[in-house]
Formats: C-alpha cells, sequence, structure tokens
C-alpha cells in the first residue's frame, strides 16, 4: 500500500488554520494529520497529511479539493514516502510508560519490569495505542483507578487498536472483555497481543463499525466501556452506544482534545451520563462518565 505526504507551507496562522481544516475533513477516514514550524525564524509552519493507496496527483488534488479556496494560495507538495512501517519506525527506541499500576513495553524493556506492576508487553505495530499518548496513558490509568474501587462484569474496549486497554481491564479484573475496532488490522493486532500477555481466554476481538453489530447485543449491556477514538465519531454514536450499557454504567472516553469537552459532555449528558473525573495530559482529554449514580 502507498504511503502518500502531503505537505501545506504557510505563515504560521495560516498553516494552523489548515491544519484544522484537514482535522475536521479527514479525521474521521483515519488519515494521520500533524502541523509544526518548518523555518529557522518560526514565521513558516507545515501542515501534513498521509493518504494511502493513490498516487501523488490523487493526494494532492484530493487536498486541494477537500480545502477548496481555504488554501487558495498556499502551495501543495505530494510525495511517495519508502515503504516501510512507518508507525514501528516512529516507535523505535521508546522508552517504557508506567501508567497507574501498568507498565506497558517492547520487548527489549523486559527486564525494567516493577515487581509490584502490572506489566503489558506491546510492540509497535500497524494499529493505535503503545500507551505513550496521552489518551491511552490517561485511560489505563483511569482504568486502574475504577478497577481497584469497584467489581465490573461485562466490558467493552471500542476502538481496541493494539488492545492494551482491553488487555489492561482483562489482567485486572479477571472478567471477559469485548475488543472491537472497524480496522481489522487492529483486531488481530489485539488479539495477537492478548495471547502474548496471557489474557487471551479473556478477550472476545470483532471487527465493527460503530456499535450496531450483533455482538454488542451478544456480550452485553455493558457496566465499564473505554472508547479511546476520536471526537467526532463519539459524538455519532453517543446514543447508540448509550444503549448498549447498563442503568448504571460508567464510560471512560479519550481521543478527545480539550477544546472537544463542552461538546462531548452535551453529548452524552443527553443520554443520562454525568461527569465524574477529568483529566488532561498533554493537551488531550480524559472523561469518566457515569449514569444513574455519583462518582465510582
Amino acid at each position: 500500500m502507498s504511503t502518500i505526504r502531503v505537505r501545506i507551507t504557510a505563515l504560521e496562522i495560516e498553516a494552523k488554520r489548515i491544519y484544522e481544516l484537514l482535522v475536521r475533513d479527514f479525521e474521521d477516514d483515519g488519515n494521520p494529520v500533524t502541523v509544526f514550524e518548518s523555518s529557522a525564524d518560526g514565521r513558516e509552519w507545515t501542515a501534513e497529511i498521509l493518504l494511502f493507496d493513490m498516487s501523488e496527483t490523487e493526494a494532492a488534488a484530493l487536498v486541494r479539493d477537500r480545502l477548496g479556496a481555504d488554501a487558495f494560495a498556499a502551495p501543495v507538495e505530494a510525495v511517495v514516502l519508502e515503504d516501510i512501517n512507518w508507525v514501528e519506525k516512529s516507535l523505535e527506541g521508546l522508552s517504557p510508560v508506567s501508567a497507574g499500576r501498568f507498565f506497558v513495553h517492547g520487548s527489549h524493556d523486559r527486564a525494567k519490569r516493577p515487581l509490584n506492576g502490572i506489566p503489558i508487553e506491546i510492540e509497535a505495530a500497524l494499529a493505535f495505542g503503545t500507551g505513550h499518548h496521552g489518551t491511552t496513558s490517561g485511560c489505563l490509568i483511569e482504568i486502574d483507578r475504577l478497577l481497584s474501587r469497584r467489581r465490573y462484569k461485562r466490558l467493552l474496549d471500542l476502538g481496541t487498536g493494539t488492545g492494551v486497554l482491553a488487555i489492561a481491564m482483562a489482567l485486572l479484573s479477571r472478567q471477559p472483555v469485548l475488543a472491537t475496532d472497524i480496522d481489522p488490522v487492529a483486531t488481530r493486532t489485539a488479539e495477537a497481543n492478548a495471547r502474548h500477555n496471557l489474557a487471551g481466554s479473556l478477550l472476545r476481538t470483532a471487527t465493527a463499525a460503530g456499535v450496531d453489530h450483533r455482538i454488542f447485543a451478544e456480550e452485553g449491556p455493558f457496566d465499564l466501556v473505554v472508547a479511546n477514538i476520536l471526537a467526532r465519531p463519539l459524538m455519532r454514536m453517543a446514543a447508540g452506544l448509550a444503549r448498549r450499557m447498563t442503568p448504571s454504567a460508567t464510560l471512560i472516553l479519550s481521543g478527545l482534545r480539550v477544546e472537544d469537552g463542552p461538546r462531548i459532555l452535551f453529548a452524552y449528558g443527553a443520554q443520562g451520563f454525568h461527569l465524574a473525573r477529568r483529566q488532561n495530559r498533554d493537551g488531550w482529554l480524559t472523561l469518566t462518565l457515569v449514569r444513574g449514580r455519583r462518582e465510582p
């Protein structure tokens, strides 16, 4: 599968505005978008997006079409990237992550496992979730806190990625966990990681978009759900996800920028959830919501 890097360089304010437009138009499709300083004097910045399975010409045309007149004067540069595993490449040498009692690490750091922690070994893979991102570590901290206070019987990791959150819930609760993702690569990765971390017997994985797949009815209703996705899909599925949860359920939501907080709280407040806990880690939010009771 070809990977095309499309870059748009402009003055800082303009580049950041283009970045927000790219996020708005492409984030639901799973295309990575970033913005960074690209000149020594700090005046010029570059908005960048990765597109897949198309030519350079098609990628540049798609970005121009999505942006329209909003990026009228900015030059668009598209190049084919070398065919390597960019996720694995970017994660080489990353140090282990401690989040609550969990210690997430690669195989090269097994010797660093703490004696009193819960180790989870996750290698770089074509799926999101190694614990290094603020959303993942925020969810791990909250999983540790919640499962130390209360016993949950039906657990769901929605948008599982590498499966690290589902594995964490399974290891700590010793209860079955359903782990789903829209991407079949992710569900295969999660299943393999669960086996590797001796949690395979507790995890059931499924490739499913949203929450309408029959497996949610078979395994639910859920009393603890973790969804580390993105704001827009979380808002769209608020009503559907609420229907899959018990009247006194706990919901951990992440994958959220700070500015997403109010609209997420409004969407889930309409479904009877209220805020119990809020974490802000590196500009990313993790929200814990409860329904029908006070803080867990």
